[in-house]
């Protein structure tokens, strides 16, 4: 592996996380970011990051289509099947996801157990206070297979799901937080500080591992994250054009963070944290598109996106100023 992509770190248990986003674009709908945590107990850390997909390559797979029928992790946007196929589109994001976060707390049986599992919290608004039975595109019994056959392959290689978490930033609080940053990228990477601030708490003594897909086409971090973590010292490991690499320390505490250009399809952490922050996103818009359509039968659904998300938001307007609802809690302004 060439020595850029290696951690430097003496001891032989690796906390090992990814974290990325899902949302960043649309017009409705949560800006999430998803976070997914592994313990390895027999990998040197200096050997660089591990390839999970090798490692539980008995369970796991990258193509959404498997012979063997391994479970699928990958870039979310690979995952996510179209709204018209044969298939239910949440098919193999809904697989992956529940397989891991099942294998720590086990298997949620409705979208709000699934949400208190992730630590998601919803504001309250009448169009988000549906909840529906899981899973939506498998059976129980289909999805406790896929779940023991996750665990038998972290069993066999010291592998432990620890965490997964996911923040959803909705339209409100997402608006409000540009006026207050400036931009929504800064928004964007202030709740990924926040889940690397959680990871430190939560390891502060294991020198945890953490890599985000690169925001935007940055390479350097260094000043972003000073300003963002005024009491840590930053340390420059590497900064290319494929990654950036630093340490940041507080006292002998320490917390090497990566940001690496196409992570979500390069880092098995990473990939589960899209593939986690996509499916709650999606989960969002099934509770959003159900309210609506309840007030409008033959109301389409939308994904929230620019062009489709205006039509919505034009045919739903007079929904909204019947029920008194605000469109500044529904609807982006950025």
């Amino acid at each position: 592996m060439p020595q850029s992509l290696s951690f430097c770190y003496s001891r032989a248990v690796l906390i090992y996380a990814g974290i990325d986003e899902a949302g960043y674009g649309p017009l409705l709908g949560p800006l999430c970011v998803g976070c997914a945590v592994f313990l390895l107990e027999q990998h040197e850390p200096a050997e660089g990051p591990p390839d999970l997909w090798r490692l539980l390559r008995g369970a796991v797979c990258r193509k959404a289509s498997d012979r063997k029928r391994r479970i699928a992790v990958d870039d979310s946007k690979k995952l996510k099947g179209a709204n018209d196929g044969a298939t239910h589109p949440l098919r193999h994001l809904e697989r992956g996801v529940l397989s891991f976060c099942a294998s720590t707390v086990g298997l949620p049986q409705t979208e709000d157990d699934l949400l208190a599992s992730l630590e998601t919290e919803v504001n309250p608004r009448p169009w988000l206070e549906t909840t529906s039975a899981l899973p939506l595109a498998h059976t129980v019994d289909q999805l406790r297979i896929a779940r023991g056959r996750v665990q038998r392959a972290m069993t066999r290689t010291a592998v432990r799901c620890e965490a997964m978490w996911c923040e959803a930033i909705d339209p409100e609080s997402l608006n409000r937080g540009v006026a207050a940053t400036g931009s929504k990228a800064d928004v964007n990477f202030l709740t990924a500080v926040r889940l690397i601030e959680r990871l430190w708490a939560r390891w502060p003594d294991r020198h945890p591992r953490i890599i985000l897909d690169r925001h935007g086409g940055r390479t350097g971090y260094a000043e972003v994250l000073a300003t963002a973590l005024p009491d840590t010292a930053i340390s420059v490991i590497a900064e290319t054009p494929t990654l950036s690499r630093y340490t940041l320390s507080r006292g002998d505490s320490k917390v090497t963070v990566s940001f690496a250009l196409e992570g979500d399809g390069r880092y098995f952490p990473v990939a589960l944290a899209s593939m986690t922050a996509k499916y709650v996103r999606e989960l969002i818009m099934l509770r959003l598109n159900r309210f609506f359509r309840e007030q409008l039968p033959d109301l389409k659904p939308t994904a929230g996106y620019y062009g489709d998300g205006r039509r919505y938001i034009t045919e739903i307007k007079p929904v909204l100023k019947r029920l008194r609802l605000s469109p500044a809690q529904l609807i982006r302004n950025v």
